[in-house]
């Protein structure tokens, strides 16, 4: 039984897709996951890497600050819904799971139009164009944030679950906390460490204000700190590696800096604040202001708003009032345990197999795993 898994062109948009077909294989060992990229997203060197069948087609964005460069959008679009003609008749697939981003557009007006069951993962507290345009022909949409209900509801007659957002969980037992320490080379135990991180890209902002605060002498004796600046910004800042901090281009996996981290420093994206919530971490989160629709502030305050995190605009990064925050968190233990609660009470470990659970019942709802719906 093949079922379609579109969405990409970002990170944010590709991993809960994986992170689902990867539970759903668990769930329906008689499922075939087949994913449907873009071949200028992400996905170009994310998906050839793992176990899945995949295709990349000529997906564009709509250009909407270069509104003349949308012929390449519609060019794409017609070759690809050719494509996905072909791929349909032959594979008869099941069901769409979409993820969101230009990536998965496509796929999911192919899958409306034809008659394909299609379910939506929005990831973010504010849903994107793509969510709120195929939330009326959802069966299912799939929440990261609770606070994105309003708006995918206003959109149809979908059931709307919050579900949280799929991520590889926390593994159980957790890793020593002691031992995990020893192998960043810190103290097994006193003192607290501060996870740093910005994406894979990294984050200019982030990296400066750290890199300030770090060589400015601001660091306090008891702050170990493992530092992601991302590949292409590794160079910059890699001579401030020293006793107490750690420097790296990229965490990946990142099990053993969550379970080292007593405290974190990053970006407000959707998939990014789920792992910290599912680890209990409590966070400073300075939004991407020119994300899309400024969903990493929505993102930043709804977190802040259920006592899970600390929104911190870019514009006031400075080094001058991370130390303020940093030392906030020390010093005032009350505050960092109410954060590290509120990330907990706000983490869904288990969102990926929660999903794959609906997703597998509604096959079975709706027949389609004995028949096919592809044309």
């Amino acid at each position: 039984m093949n079922v379609w898994f579109a969405g990409g062109g970002t990170g944010g948009h590709l991993y809960p897709g994986l992170a689902i077909a990867r539970a759903l294989v668990r769930e329906r060992p008689d499922v075939t996951p087949f994913f449907i990229g873009a071949a200028r997203g992400i996905e170009r060197d994310v998906l050839p890497a793992t176990e899945f069948p995949h295709v990349l087609l000529d997906l564009h964005p709509l250009y909407r600050s270069r509104p003349w460069q949308n012929w390449k959008t519609l060019r794409g679009a017609r070759s690809a819904w050719a494509h996905l003609a072909r791929l349909a008749r032959e594979q008869r697939p099941a069901l769409v799971v979409g993820t969101g981003g230009y990536a998965s557009a496509l796929a999911l007006a192919y899958a409306t139009v034809h008659r394909i069951p299609i379910v939506l993962q929005e990831q973010n507290s504010f849903p994107g164009l793509t969510m709120r345009l195929f939330a009326r022909a959802a069966r299912e949409v799939y929440l990261g944030f609770p606070e994105a209900g309003g708006a995918m509801g206003a959109h149809g007659p979908a059931t709307v679950v919050d579900t949280g957002n799929p991520i590889e969980a926390p593994p159980s037992p957790r890793p020593d906390r002691a031992a995990v320490r020893a192998e960043w080379g810190f103290p097994p135990g006193g003192g607290r460490v501060l996870l740093a991180f910005g994406g894979s890209q990294g984050a200019y902002a982030l990296n400066e204000a750290l890199a300030a605060w770090i060589d400015g002498g601001r660091l306090p004796d008891d702050v170990y700190v493992i530092w992601a600046t991302g590949r292409g910004s590794y160079d910059r800042y890699r001579h401030l590696e020293r006793q107490h901090v750690r420097v790296r281009p990229y965490l990946a996996p990142m099990t053993q800096a969550y379970a080292a981290a007593d405290f974190a420093l990053a970006r407000a994206g959707a998939m990014g604040t789920a792992e910290l919530c599912a680890w209990g971490i409590p966070a400073i989160l300075v939004p991407l202001p020119t994300a899309a629709a400024d969903h990493q502030t929505v993102n930043a305050d709804a977190l802040a708003r259920a006592g899970a995190a600390i929104h911190l605009p870019q514009r006031e990064l400075t080094p001058e009032r991370l130390d303020r925050e940093v030392r906030r968190l020390l010093e005032d233990t009350a505050v960092s345990e109410r954060l590290a609660a509120g990330a907990v009470a706000r983490g869904r470990p288990d969102a990926a197999a929660v999903i794959a659970a609906r997703v597998s019942a509604l096959l079975d709802a709706t027949g389609a795993h004995r028949q096919g719906a592809g044309r």
